[in-house]
């Protein structure tokens, strides 16, 4: 195994340790705040570590096309479930009206998880080109919107917190539901053509 090979396994490794601290501290902190966002968020987590484990499996072996399409097609499958569990339940909450309480630990956390995220993503879209690995970089896609999930649930719980604007909760898991179902269809289908041509 070449030397960026053993870099993007470690970098998919504290992608998969990472998530697994931050299921059990958001998920926590969200159930204490009644926060639909933050328990999303823990919840999205498992989906990234599914993600990553896709792509060491996908690293582990020679590449092939066959390989590589089912490895995008899982990777997919990963963005897509987290856009359908944001929607329905943002939507219930706002019809709900359900009103999380102010939480300055999970502001706190949130911003630590965008600034690691953010910088996981960019390495990670730099190995992934080098290594010429369509699955690697779309997972590095998924880190992205980890990292911009991480913004956004911050930016609503802030805004709850400062002018009592419940329904920023919600709607931020709603827009970003869109963006996940979005990134699905383009890992499916735009790449999937391209693999198909490769030897």
């Amino acid at each position: 195994m070449s030397d960026l090979e053993q870099t993007g396994r470690r970098l998919q490794q504290a992608t998969i340790a990472w998530n697994m601290m931050e299921v059990f501290v958001t998920v926590g902190l969200g159930l204490a705040a009644g926060s639909l966002a933050l328990v999303a968020f823990g919840l999205d987590s498992l989906i990234e570590v599914f993600a990553s484990l896709v792509v060491l499996w996908h690293l582990r072996s020679t590449r092939t096309t066959g390989r590589d399409r089912l490895a995008l097609r899982l990777v997919a499958g990963a963005f897509a479930v987290l856009g359908v569990y944001l929607a329905i339940n943002a939507i219930r909450s706002l019809l709900a009206q359900d009103v999380a309480e102010s939480s300055p630990l999970g502001i706190a956390y949130l911003a630590v998880t965008a600034l690691v995220m953010f910088t996981l993503a960019r390495w990670k879209k730099s190995v992934g080109g080098k290594l010429g690995s369509e699955p690697f970089l779309a997972e590095a896609s998924l880190t992205y919107l980890d990292g911009w999930l991480a913004t956004g649930i911050l930016t609503a719980l802030v805004l709850n917190w400062a002018l009592g604007w419940w329904w920023a909760d919600p709607l931020a898991a709603l827009v970003l539901a869109a963006i996940a179902v979005k990134e699905a269809a383009e890992v499916a289908l735009a790449k999937e053509p391209e693999l198909a041509a490769a030897p």
